[in-house]
């Protein structure tokens, strides 16, 4: 495999966060000379991919000097010098919020998230912002202000949604760290999509202040379902990251409490309980997905790991997905303007109650009164219980992200008339997407995504890594254990030679 080095053996395109660190520190490469590189890098190839759709150059290259300046001091911070790219809904003083709507495209934030406060404290270089869907609620990103993301694997396929920019912009090498969200599998898709590692942190982990539609003021809170997490090309840059970006916000929780989240529950692969699921009751898995879980189980149970294929002791995913999905659009429900709402509730209290497909269940979601999401809400709280229990006698469940690997561009409208193709069988593109974001999204709980091997195609695969709540430690250190294992990041084959 071809890679870009420095005369002193880095890898400037595809390297990791601790390895840039260590040429940083060696003064093997400067934080300018890594921008430098990166931007080149952006403005060669990123024509016909479109992942970094709002672009920070000029600010990056002021820090990157302040970097270089801190640097020869002897400072050392998390990020100190690192490029990193974030989702394009994160403010960022000075550059466009848009959430891909076109009348915000002129909405610019007056000071930048938390989240990106905390990436700048850490030494970390901004360089842009990666594309999204419209209102983040498509597993491709495509929109009318930025266009289409292309797939770095083929061009003619999604890089995922909504997290999708990231994810390209990861597997084409621009930068080793960008920062998502995820509330219907945003992170994971992409990262199965484009074959990098993403992190979707347990609920309520990551503050969301300055993660919110315009023009809303950036307060402290936390919303429904939806988290901000890490993505990178190792296990251990989303470790990294993460131990940056976590911890309750300083003005809300953080006046009280701090955050130390438990250490993983094992540290060598022979000692995990796993559970793997490749199937589900009311989606099938297409073979390609299928087949490479499979092959990773049988790689787990020979490497010594406790591998079971199924357990009366996890809870119903069906039940789950329809909870899941009334609870999905209760939470999007207050972008409905009026008359939405009004229809909204109007298909809702013509279903008959005997209906409980997905959709039946997203269209009661949409309109439900406060006391119909606290009864949903209970359920919820009892399936976490039950959760927690599973957890007694497994330390993680490997999942599938994603029904299939990335698909073809599907632009067509109305939305809920799109179908996927899974082997052959056309299914309702949304049930077939977002219901793979169940269990974690409905639980709060922590997954980590982890690239397992390709199709004969060539196209990435991979799992997601679903653990107990406030573990993200345990779900990381078995997706790092199986990158070592057994493979892990490889970049697509066109870009390999690229400078």
């Amino acid at each position: 495999m071809e890679r870009v080095m420095t005369a002193d053996n880095v890898d400037l395109n595809y390297g990791s966060i601790g390895a840039l660190l260590t040429a940083l520190h060696a003064r093997k490469v400067s934080a300018s000379e890594l921008l430098a590189h990166t931007i080149a890098r952006i403005e060669a190839l990123d024509g016909r991919i479109n992942a970094i759709i709002v672009r920070d150059f000029d600010r990056a290259r002021d820090a990157a000097r302040a970097a270089d300046a801190a640097l020869g001091r002897g400072e050392r911070l998390p990020l100190l010098g690192i490029p990193v790219t974030l989702k394009e809904p994160f403010n960022v003083a000075g550059l466009p919020t848009t959430w891909g709507f076109p009348h915000f495209r002129d909405f610019q934030p007056a000071e930048d998230a938390l989240v990106v406060s905390r990436l700048k404290a850490a030494g970390a270089i901004i360089i842009g912002k990666t594309n999204i869907p419209i209102g983040l609620r498509d597993f491709q990103s495509y929109n009318d202000i930025y266009g289409a993301t292309n797939n770095p694997w083929e061009l003619g396929r999604s890089p995922g949604g909504s997290s999708g920019g990231s994810g390209a912009a990861l597997a084409a090498g621009f930068g080793p760290l960008s920062i998502g969200s995820d509330i219907g599998g945003s992170i994971r898709v992409p990262a199965h999509f484009c074959g990098v590692f993403g992190h979707k942190p347990s609920l309520g982990l990551v503050p969301l202040r300055g993660y919110s539609l315009p023009p809303a003021l950036p307060v402290p809170g936390q919303g429904d379902l939806a988290v901000v997490g890490p993505m990178a090309r190792t296990a251990s840059d989303l470790a990294l990251s993460l131990d940056v970006i976590a911890g309750p916000d300083e003005t809300r929780d953080g006046i009280g409490y701090r955050l130390a989240l438990p250490a993983p529950r094992h540290d060598d692969l022979k000692d995990f309980r796993i559970l793997v699921i490749d199937t589900h009751p009311l989606m099938p898995t297409g073979d390609a997905v299928r087949s490479a879980i499979g092959r990773l189980a049988d790689r787990l149970d020979k490497s010594g790991a406790r591998v079971a294929r199924a357990s009366t002791s996890l809870p119903d995913l069906a039940d789950s997905a329809r909870l899941y999905m009334k609870l999905l659009n209760a939470a999007r429900s207050p972008r409905l303007t009026p008359a939405a709402l009004a229809e909204a509730q109007g298909i809702a209290a013509a279903l008959s109650p005997d209906d409980r497909s997905l959709q039946a269940e997203r269209a009661r979601g949409w309109g439900m009164i406060h006391r119909e999401w606290l009864a949903t809400d209970a359920a919820r709280l009892q399936l976490q219980q039950r959760w927690q229990q599973f957890f007694r006698e497994f330390d993680a469940v490997i999942y599938p992200a994603a029904a299939v690997p990335a698909f073809p561009h599907d632009q067509s409208e109305p939305f809920d008339a799109r179908q996927l193709d899974i082997d052959g069988k056309l299914h309702p593109y949304a049930d077939a997407c977002f219901i793979w974001a169940d269990p974690a999204s409905t639980c709060g709980l922590p997954a980590t995504a982890v690239p397992i091997e390709r199709t004969p195609s060539g196209l990435p695969v991979g799992v997601q890594i679903i653990g107990p709540y406030l573990e993200d430690r345990t779900t990381i250190a078995l997706a790092g254990l199986i990158e070592r294992e057994f493979g892990g990041f490889v970049p697509p084959p066109s870009l390999q030679s690229s400078n």
